[in-house]
């Protein structure tokens, strides 16, 4: 497994790549099962596997909340090189905004709702930085999971638009036996906190309503962000011991049968 650290150094990797079928899973380091599965899907699919670690500053209008992003790098290495990584690309931010935030992605439609409305510019970093690392990597398939559901969707869209020709692919949440969405977040709860978040996948599965849903994440003592329903599927964002936390099932998961649309 080979470390590229900047931007050349990655270019000049990727040229002794050409022809062969190459797989990205872009993350953000502190990596999880959830992480794991995406690599281990992209190992299955392609020739090449090549995982990016970068904590984007762009996606986060809050700074306490960048500063606290759990950043985990030898711990996460280790991890890819046993799953069987062929390249890491870890820049610094100096090395993807070599002039600063000079150009942003900005979506007219889908980033409106949700972490879009609840956190201002997420959507345009996320977009922004993808964008940035899909020309880089120039991938045949990037690999994002569902537990971000509506960033799939957005980061999908945005490259039938854009006519980028990396196919986004969508996989399954993994969860803990609780049932709790496997994030990097969850590192930051206490012990009895992470048994406590798994309210909010209970919740979104067995409530009757989004009302309901919200209603049993308040009761149990979370501050809800949101509980909305959209494509199918009804999410939910909530703050635990002052971490936020999200998740999302199918509609056709919910065991409740008085659902409403």
């Amino acid at each position: 497994m080979h470390v590229s650290t900047t931007v050349s150094e990655w270019v000049e990797r990727r040229r002794s790549l050409e022809g062969r079928r190459i797989g990205l899973v872009p993350t953000m380091g502190a990596l999880h099962r959830g992480h794991a599965s995406l690599v281990e899907r992209c190992r299955r699919e392609n020739e090449f596997v090549v995982v990016t670690l970068f904590v984007n500053p762009t996606q986060f209008n809050d700074p306490a909340d960048l500063q606290r992003y759990p950043r985990t790098m030898e711990v996460d290495l280790a991890l890819l090189e046993e799953l069987g990584t062929d390249e890491v690309f870890a820049p610094e931010a100096t090395a993807l905004y070599p002039d600063g935030y000079l150009f942003k992605v900005v979506a007219e439609s889908l980033t409106r709702e949700m972490e879009g409305r609840h956190r201002p510019g997420f959507f345009d970093g996320v977009m922004t930085v993808v964008l940035k690392l899909l020309n880089l990597i120039r991938a045949d398939r990037a690999y994002f999971g569902e537990k971000d559901f509506q960033q799939w969707k957005v980061l999908h869209a945005m490259a039938a638009d854009l006519f980028v020709p990396t196919e986004i692919v969508r996989c399954p949440t993994i969860r803990m036996a609780s049932g709790l969405a496997e994030s990097s977040r969850n590192s930051l709860l206490s012990k009895e906190g992470r048994g406590r978040a798994a309210v909010i996948y209970e919740a979104l599965r067995t409530a009757g309503s989004a009302e309901g849903a919200r209603g049993v994440l308040e009761a149990a003592g979370l501050r809800v962000d949101y509980v909305e329903e959209h494509w199918g599927r009804r999410f939910a964002a909530a703050y635990l011991e002052g971490i936020r936390l999200i998740d999302n099932v199918p509609l056709g998961d919910v065991e409740c049968s008085s659902v409403s649309m």
